[in-house]
């Protein structure tokens, strides 16, 4: 209750200096609804803007010492219990368009998801993106974070993302600019990914589809689809599977609090349905270091922890 009586003072202390704004503003909004763990304090602002130009004018006037972040559909995330302090900026319908331009190219919102874009490259006779039908996230996520699954990433099919800059001001970056690694990518903080255009090439919609299906049945047998996750807790190190070391540190079913580490897939952390997210964050944490115990690895988190503890 003290927390959320905090939240609730501080964002009433900003609201004076926050822009006008045509989308929808809410104070001390809950994300644990909006993140795949279910976990989690408020935004202390969430700011769904109604196109980019709403979003451009919000950042230009927003005072520089007020933090940004872009939440997509919350499913590479942890959001501490005591909330995340300043905008929380969430990309809504108007995002989430995805069009083919010409020949392999896509135009795709920044609030798309996955599912969208390869079912719209499969209607108009696209392969190449099959694999970001596996990925539970938007294109503003993919494009930050170098989003990939089943031997492609974002980089081998992104030609440009048009962003906005915490300064308010709009840049197109080229995939050069973002200078890609390994679930990684060298985008600003506090941008926003509103839009990309990804490049596949021409394709049969059947064999499109038929690659989506063996995709989506993998994925379906390998991770624990149906519990409250997170998706990949760990990147993989080079030469070796994060899943592995987890496993052969004897981690498999290992619980802290209301977390768990997957039966089904070790490189996975579960909300049994009561956990916190010092419960789930800890238990990974825990893993990590039985892990450098183990096998001398230091994993390193793919899952983004964000906020303030509580």
């Amino acid at each position: 209750m003290g927390e959320i009586m905090g939240m609730e003072v501080i964002a009433a202390a900003i609201a004076p200096i926050l822009p006008p704004v045509r989308g929808r503003l809410t104070a001390n909004a809950p994300l644990a609804p909006l993140v795949w763990f279910k976990t989690g304090g408020a935004a202390e602002w969430l700011f769904e803007p109604a196109d980019t130009e709403d979003l451009v004018e919000f950042l230009a006037a927003l005072g520089s010492d007020v933090p940004v972040m872009a939440l997509g559909l919350g499913s590479n995330l942890i959001v501490r219990d005591g909330g995340v302090p300043g905008v929380v900026v969430r990309l809504g319908k108007p995002f989430a368009r995805v069009e083919a331009l010409y020949e392999g190219v896509l135009r795709c919102g920044g609030g798309a998801s996955g599912i969208l874009v390869s079912s719209t490259a499969r209607d108009a006779g696209i392969g190449g993106v099959e694999f970001l039908r596996s990925i539970p996230g938007t294109v503003g996520g993919f494009v930050r974070m170098n989003g990939g699954a089943y031997g492609r990433e974002v980089k081998d099919v992104l030609v440009e993302a048009e962003v906005v800059l915490r300064s308010g001001r709009r840049a197109t970056l080229s995939n050069e600019d973002l200078r890609y690694r390994y679930r990684h990518s060298a985008l600003p903080d506090g941008a926003v990914v509103v839009s990309a255009l990804f490049r596949g090439h021409p394709a049969e919609p059947a064999l499109v589809q038929a690659e989506m299906d063996r995709i989506a049945t993998a994925r379906e047998a390998s991770q624990p689809l149906r519990s409250k996750t997170g998706g990949s807790t760990f990147k993989n190190p080079d030469g070796d599977k994060a899943w592995r070391l987890v496993d052969a540190a004897g981690c498999r079913g290992m619980t802290l609090g209301g977390a768990q580490v997957s039966e089904k897939h070790t490189n996975f952390l579960i909300n049994t349905g009561n956990a916190t997210s010092a419960d789930i964050e800890a238990l990974g944490e825990e893993v990590r270091a039985r892990v450098a115990a183990s096998s001398g690895v230091e994993l390193e988190w793919e899952i983004q922890r964000v906020g303030v503890s509580k």
